[in-house]
């Protein structure tokens, strides 16, 4: 792949489309400040994903439409066959290449999310993760189109709703088969699958991340009769199966390789200081970078929680009713890998190195991870610049280099689509 990504540095229209890229790259920033400031929290990106729509209509993308899910997508239409990448006249359509950056951000609806300059910086809720993606995102699009970039596959740009926590990549898995999902979190194709998929989160130059981090997470709920403190005690308690839940999962083993965790983030319950709780209850978030190892940390909690749960009724005094459990999915992310010699891995690690960067193989949790448990070849690339304080209300981004992380995306995206 050295040699492909060389090549493309000295193809006239990619050469073209990078100068692009670094002749704007002061427009791509105000872009970036302008796409964070309109509030996108999850389940809310309408606005934001409108001026998305307008942003690729303008860089000349083809068959421009927000879907039933809410996600962006537009076409660079490879050898020039229809809006869709077609192939016409009877040729086999060839698969298309995705690139893509999440909309949504982890702020709520309260959270100001307006951007200020300080000196270098550039500071507000969301301006890395993820305003810069999706500015990249733009701006790699205007610049296949500009510069006249031909592939043989097509290009299909994606910015895509409910990445972050309780979206559950809700976007992506509607844009890559409807949303579906088989059993115990098995995804199936509804759609026929990219030859790769990229996808384009925060900022950054060294990392690509070609490891799927799975998880699993579960509101659990203990319900039981209630009462007086005094009156009622010896009744099977809510807040004591919490306590032995959570003492029973704190002891669960957990592999160091594949590295998988189990971790109990959220409790709560009950109503005043003289009451026994009719509920109470517990938040689980399970992660593991293997499906077979997250399936068994699946297998170990739940027979940790019926113990909790059948500890409790034990003890509970007789001729009073047992508690009862409810385990509610909150979210699946499916985990895998794209091996580190597939072309699309070592295209990104020949990018870094022909441009000057270390390249750090990663695991994470991003849109990547849905293509990746359908067996299509993924990753994740930080788009360019430096930033801190993701997820925090002080997140800030700083523009050094950052055009370097928008030429990456460009030569692998370019590499896999195969430029005539």
């Amino acid at each position: 792949m050295h040699e492909v990504i060389s090549s493309l540095l000295s193809h006239d229209r990619v050469k073209a489309a990078r100068q692009h890229i670094e002749r704007t790259d002061e427009a791509t920033l105000a872009r970036q400040a302008a796409l964070s400031a309109i509030p996108a929290p999850t389940g809310a990106e309408a606005e934001r994903a409108a001026r998305v729509a307008e942003l690729f209509r303008e860089a000349g993308l083809g068959d421009v439409r927000i879907d039933e899910a809410g996600n962006v997508s537009g076409w660079a239409h490879g050898k020039g066959g229809s809006e869709r990448g077609e192939g016409g006249r009877g040729h086999p359509v060839p698969a298309p290449v995705v690139l893509s950056a999440h909309l949504d951000t982890v702020f709520g609806p309260d959270v100001d999310v307006s951007v200020e300059r300080r000196g270098r910086r550039l500071e507000g809720p969301g301006i890395s993760d993820n305003a810069r993606g999706i500015a990249a995102l733009v701006a790699v699009a205007e610049a296949v189109v500009t510069a006249r970039v031909r592939t043989a596959r097509p290009i299909l740009f994606a910015a895509t709703v409910g990445e972050e926590g309780s979206g559950d990549l809700r976007g992506v898995k509607y844009l890559l088969n409807g949303g579906r999902v088989k059993g115990e979190g098995e995804m199936v194709h509804t759609t026929p699958a990219p030859a790769a998929f990229i996808a384009l989160d925060g900022a950054g130059m060294e990392r690509i991340v070609h490891r799927a981090l799975g998880s699993r997470r579960y509101h659990v709920t203990f319900r039981g009769p209630g009462g007086h403190s005094w009156a009622a005690f010896g009744v099977a308690n809510p807040a004591n199966a919490v306590g032995r839940a959570t003492a029973l999962l704190a002891d669960v083993p957990t592999p160091s390789a594949p590295r998988t965790t189990c971790a109990v983030v959220r409790l709560g319950g009950g109503t005043g200081l003289n009451s026994i709780p009719q509920e109470a209850w517990l938040d689980l978030d399970l992660r593991s970078e293997d499906p077979k190892a997250l399936a068994q940390l699946d297998v170990t909690v739940r027979a940790a929680l019926a113990r909790a749960t059948d500890d409790e009724n034990r003890r509970r005094a007789p001729a009073t009713p047992p508690l009862g459990i409810e385990i509610q999915l909150l979210g699946d992310r499916p985990s895998g890998v794209t091996p580190r010699t597939h072309p699309l891995v070592q295209a990104a690690i020949a990018a870094n190195r022909i441009l000057g960067k270390d390249a750090e193989l990663a695991s994470a949790s991003t849109d990547a991870n849905v293509p990746i448990a359908l067996g299509v070849p993924a990753i994740a690339l930080g788009a360019g610049g430096k930033a801190g304080d993701a997820h925090l209300t002080s997140e800030w981004y700083e523009n050094t280099e950052g055009a370097l992380g928008i030429i990456r995306a460009l030569l692998v995206t370019a590499a896999v689509a195969e430029v005539e």
